[in-house]
C-alpha cells in the first residue's frame, strides 16, 4: 500500500477579536485602524484593561486572519493582545500584512524580543513601571533594537511611577533618541481613573520632559468598559 505524507498543519493563532475602530494611542491616535487582538498574555499588570483576552479566543489560520483584515479594508493594522509576541506566529503574520501593503503596528509589553519582527513593523513598546507589578519583566536589550518609527510607552499609576519613567528616560538617553535620533516618540499616559491627568501634565511641564502626553482616545469616545472598540 502506498504511503502518503501527512500534510503540514496551516500556521494559526488564537484570536480574541478582529475589529475596526479609531486608533486610541501612540502617534497614530485618531486614525481608523483594524485591530487584531491575539489571545493570551503571561503578564498580569495590576491595571490591565484587557483581561478578557487572557483565555479563550478562536483558532484562526494566518490566511483567515489576513482575509479578515482585507475585508475591513483599512490601510492601518495593529496587532495587539494579550501579548502578541508571546505567540511565534505573530512574526510571520506581521510580515505578511506588510507584504500586502498595510502599515503594521504592534503593541507589545516589552518583555519579549522585538528584534524578531520585520523592520517594516512599527513597534509600540511598553516599559513597565513598578506600579504595574511587572517591571521585572522588562527586556532591556529591546532598547537596542528599536529604530525609526518605533515608540516607547510608559503607563504611570502614581508619582513613584512617573519618577521611575523620568529617570529611565534620562539614564538610557531616550530623550536624545526621539525624532532627530531614532525613536518616533516617548509616550506617557496615566492609568485610567488611577491618576489625576492634570497633575501628571504638570509634572511633565515642570521637568521639561520630552514626552507625548496621551490619553486612551478610544475610551473617551466609547467609554472605558466597551470591548471591540
Amino acid at each position: 500500500m502506498e504511503r502518503t505524507e501527512a500534510s503540514t498543519p496551516a500556521p494559526f493563532l488564537r484570536i480574541t477579536e478582529i475589529f475596526h475602530s479609531i486608533q486610541g494611542e501612540s502617534t497614530w491616535a485618531g486614525l481608523p485602524c483594524t485591530f487584531v487582538r491575539v489571545t493570551g498574555c503571561p503578564l498580569r499588570c495590576v491595571w490591565c484593561d484587557t483581561e478578557y483576552a487572557f483565555h479563550g479566543g478562536e483558532r484562526m489560520t494566518l490566511d483567515d486572519i489576513v482575509a479578515a483584515v482585507d475585508e475591513v479594508g483599512t490601510p492601518l493594522v495593529e496587532l495587539t493582545g494579550g501579548e502578541p509576541l508571546a505567540h511565534p506566529n505573530v512574526v510571520p503574520l506581521a510580515a505578511r500584512l506588510a507584504d500586502a501593503g498595510y502599515t503594521v503596528l504592534i503593541e507589545t509589553s516589552g518583555s519579549f524580543d522585538v528584534s524578531v519582527l520585520d523592520p517594516r513593523v512599527h513597534r509600540i513598546m511598553d516599559l513597565k513601571c513598578p506600579g504595574s507589578g511587572e517591571a521585572s519583566r522588562n527586556l532591556w536589550s529591546n532598547l537596542d533594537h528599536l529604530g525609526a518609527g518605533d515608540e516607547i510607552k510608559f503607563v504611570v499609576a502614581d508619582r513613584a511611577d512617573y519618577e521611575w519613567a523620568r529617570e529611565t528616560i534620562r539614564r538610557h538617553g531616550l530623550d536624545r533618541r526621539v525624532r532627530g535620533g531614532q525613536l518616533a516618540a516617548l509616550l506617557i499616559s496615566p492609568v485610567w481613573d488611577g491618576l489625576d491627568r492634570e497633575e501628571l501634565a504638570q509634572w511633565i511641564l515642570q521637568d521639561r520632559l520630552p514626552v507625548r502626553f496621551q490619553l486612551q482616545l478610544h475610551k473617551l469616545i466609547y467609554g472605558p468598559d466597551r470591548i471591540g472598540v
